[in-house]
């Protein structure tokens, strides 16, 4: 429901119902009020219209009374009333000091200003009494000399004209109006969910296609129709595509050219460095018997040649992964063997602690977890303290091997780039800064990880591979 509103297909067609219906109740609002207003206007204008033609055809004598004429009785006074009564409404007749009600209408209904307004002229007035709606027409009474002028007569005449006919016309104009306003709601709604599929559509297919375009798939472009803006977004698009393919393509040919270079110049080293290693190794026999300076050289020759082969070594390794041509071997093996033989090749036995059960058996390449093992072990004798613990355990989810020192642990800013080629925790140490990367890509090889952490005091590295 959230997406609903939040999305632009959301708000586009909020923003359509929003404006549908105001648009419709405005135009129905104005329409009913211009309908209200004519026909309260026309209604009024013909009870004006007849109060005046009764009024100007009266014979009962009022006011100043020409020769032989008698005040006027209460039957005239009634026909009067009789004339003007519209149906349903009622004539409220005001002589001097005389009133004459009509029904249940009195002067206690007739407003202030109207009562003193119609001594004057002729008023009108719409006003609810007992909760319906009239109209109140007042006007003083006239009368025309044989000269053919109007005088005063002291008589006022207030009649009550029923609306009721009027507001039942309004009432049913009020259903159709509402009707009319849903129709326009309804198509509003449809032009709404249409003009948003057609408006979404393209941003839809682009945000597919950027999506493959970020999956890798460069050659992904889209069709463009017509000459709106979505349609210079689109062409926008793929041209973007079209440069980030070529400025990719540029970088994979040059990342594939380092690569041979790293990989060529690693195995033209190899020739010289074997027959380097040859030679040390007839000057190691020598040393000591050289004198303390030469000895001394030749040890750091030594030393360096050592170097040099691990890093070439590592480099070699390092570019089977990056070619993809890295494969495994897999076989069942005893863990316990396999890390006591790391230790004892490499003279390590008697530093580190190995606590793992004799009966662990997993299907793994034996190579590539020596690698593994070899790096985080070398690791923590080099940079850190003793004692140097292995522990390894079968979960249900494969195999956790980890590696602990107890010295003063790597720095937690170095600690998300300790897997990093040529990264060396605070430039310490003489490795080349590629163990690390290469025991992280042999675990991947079996579908593992290594992860490492921060210990009181020290640092732990665990390996976690899966079953074969």
């Amino acid at each position: 429901m959230k997406r609903l509103y939040t999305g632009l297909r959301g708000r586009l067609i909020l923003t359509f119902t929003l404006i549908a219906v105001a648009a419709s109740s405005l135009v129905a609002g104005i329409g009913y009020e211009l309908v209200k207003r004519r026909v309260l206007d026309l209604a009024e204008q013909v009870a004006v219209n007849d109060v005046r033609d009764t009024l100007e055809g009266i014979r009962v004598p009022i006011g100043a009374l020409w020769p032989g004429d008698s005040p006027p009785t209460e039957a005239q006074i009634g026909s009067l009333q009789k004339s003007l009564r519209m149906r349903g409404g009622g004539v409220v007749v005001r002589y001097e000091d005389y009133l004459y009600p009509d029904g249940d209408f009195s002067m206690g209904d007739v407003p202030s200003d109207v009562d003193m307004a119609s001594a004057r002229r002729l008023v009108t007035k719409r006003q609810l009494i007992d909760g319906k709606m009239w109209l109140l027409i007042g006007t003083p009474v006239w009368r025309i000399e044989p000269i053919h002028t109007a005088q005063p007569t002291g008589m006022s005449v207030f009649v009550f004209v029923p609306l009721a006919a009027e507001e039942q016309l309004l009432a049913d104009l009020r259903q159709p109006l509402a009707a009319a306003g849903a129709v326009m709601l309804v198509i509003a709604l449809a032009v709404a969910l249409v003009s948003a599929r057609r408006v979404l559509l393209p941003v839809r297919r682009l945000g597919s296609a950027a999506r493959a375009l970020g999956a890798g798939h460069l050659d992904t472009r889209l069709p463009v129709h017509g000459q709106d803006e979505l349609a210079e977004l689109t062409a926008t698009f793929n041209d973007t595509a079209a440069a980030l393919e070529r400025s990719v393509s540029e970088l994979r040919s040059l990342e594939a050219m380092s690569r041979r270079f790293v990989a060529d110049v690693s195995h033209e080293l190899r020739t010289p460095l074997t027959a380097m290693t040859a030679v040390a190794d007839m000057l190691s026999d020598e040393a000591d018997r050289l004198p303390q300076e030469s000895a001394t050289a030749v040890r750091l020759v030594l030393r360096e040649i050592e170097r040099l082969r691990t890093l070439v070594e590592q480099l070699i390794e390092t570019s089977r992964f990056d070619s993809g041509t890295a494969t495994l071997n897999v076989d069942t093996v005893n863990i316990a063997d396999v890390i006591y033989d790391c230790l004892e090749v490499r003279g390590w036995a008697d530093q580190v602690r190995v606590n793992v059960p004799q009966g662990l058996a997993f299907s793994l390449d034996p190579r590539r977890f020596d690698v593994i093992m070899a790096n985080l072990m070398g690791n923590a004798l080099r940079h850190g303290e003793p004692p140097v613990v292995v522990t390894a355990r079968s979960t249900p989810n494969g195999l956790e091997v980890k590696v602990r020192d107890h010295g003063k642990g790597i720095p937690a800013v170095d600690l998300p780039h300790v897997f990093d080629r040529f990264y060396k925790a605070g430039a310490r140490g003489d490795g080349s800064g590629l163990g690390l990367s290469i025991a992280r890509a042999n675990a991947h090889l079996h579908g593992g990880t290594i992860s490492v952490r921060q210990q009181k005091p020290g640092t732990l590295f665990t390996v976690w591979l899966p079953p074969a």
